[in-house]
């Protein structure tokens, strides 16, 4: 069990390179991670759904789920992960309930995403997105309101799917004034807009 995860996730986000992060989805998964050298594990919200629910990923886990597993996982592991946690599972008072739950269940770094709710896979066509706008609301909400100053808040926007490259980046800026420390552009077409 790590004291300050997400103080470790920040100094690890300060080394060169690129951080692969693996998807985990329970202690033991988190435990191979772990064993087999990866420094950090992304607690997948289709894992939590698929593994802990027994369900795709379209939006039926709860906060309360993904808690769950988290506690679990950081017992059994010394390093840090990442913990999707959907939409925030609803308006900005929600996502402060949802980044206590997530930080005192021993997670690193959280991560929303400005879907509507109920959410769909980031790998699924139909997804639909909240203004930009009331998805700043809640990164500010996530970053005003955390309990340690060390987790990082991760905006996740899946506007490339549902418009395009460039109202994906237009968010994306929005986020980052809104307080996220790391922004993540689901679902780019080609390597050209990697770089």
């Amino acid at each position: 069990m790590i004291q300050n995860p997400g103080k470790v996730l920040r100094e690890l986000l300060q080394e060169p390179g690129i951080l692969k992060a693996p998807g985990i989805y329970d202690g033991i998964s988190a435990r191979v991670c772990e064993k087999t050298g990866f420094a950090l594990g992304y607690l997948s919200g289709a894992g939590v759904a698929a593994g802990y629910l027994g369900e795709p990923d379209i939006g039926l886990t709860s906060c309360a789920d993904v808690a769950s597993v988290a506690r679990r996982i950081s017992v059994k592991s010394t390093i840090p992960f990442i913990a999707d946690a959907d939409t925030g599972y609803g308006n900005p008072l929600n996502v402060i309930r949802t980044i206590h739950d997530l930080e005192m269940a021993g997670c690193a770094a959280i991560q929303i995403e400005d879907q509507i709710s109920p959410k769909r896979c980031g790998h699924l066509n139909g997804k639909q997105c909240i203004s930009a706008e009331d998805f700043s609301m809640k990164i500010r909400a996530a970053v005003e309101n955390k309990c340690s100053k060390d987790t990082v808040i991760i905006a996740r926007t899946d506007a490339r799917a549902v418009y395009d490259l460039d109202e994906a980046i237009r968010r994306g800026e929005m986020y980052l004034k809104a307080g996220a420390d790391v922004l993540f552009i689901e679902a780019p077409q080609s390597y050209d807009e990697i770089r």
